[in-house]
């Protein structure tokens, strides 16, 4: 082979290389794999364990730049507060047991998880801390909504603005 060719040849491979790498990267997970380890919290719905994203499967938690009003009419980092309490509770109950039912867009796995046998989705909402998203959850967390709403906790004690309405906007 000439030079030029192994040139050409090298960049091609180079070339297909970078290409490849995300792709390699990012697994794409099915129902059943399970994920376990110690996890860290990225934001309100969503955690860490060995490298990898996890959403929390069928609720939608403020993002970490929104804030809700009190019903005084202040305002609070609601987004910011959910991710602190969630974090707080995988702290004192690692570690985090995930049952994946799937992949997002983003190449997150989405998951059912569990720290100590609490279900952090459910205790989020319940919470107030999070909100029954019915385009993914099939209403699984309407009845710990409810409670939460009825107790005025988190962010039922004010006005927000539910956080798939939030982003849109943003």
């Amino acid at each position: 082979m000439t030079p030029a060719v192994v040139a050409l040849l090298a960049g091609l491979i180079a070339s297909a290389i970078t290409e490849l790498l995300p792709v390699a990267a990012s697994r794409l997970f099915t129902s059943g794999d399970q994920l376990v380890g110690r996890a860290s919290v990225i934001d309100g719905d969503t955690i860490e364990i060995a490298g990898t994203r996890i959403r929390l499967n069928g609720i939608d938690a403020p993002e970490s730049r929104q804030t809700c009003s009190r019903a005084n009419g202040s305002t609070w980092r609601c987004g910011q507060h959910a991710a602190r309490a969630l974090d707080e509770l995988i702290s004192a109950h690692q570690p985090v047991h995930c049952d994946v039912t799937g992949t997002d867009r983003y190449g997150r796995a989405i998951a059912d998880c569990r720290a100590s046998d609490i279900d952090l989705a459910d205790w989020l909402v319940r919470n107030g801390l999070a909100l029954d998203w019915p385009r993914y959850s099939g209403g699984r967390h309407q009845a710990a909504q409810r409670e939460a709403s009825e107790a005025r906790r988190g962010i039922w004690q004010g006005k927000f603005t539910e956080p798939w309405v939030w982003r849109r906007r943003g």
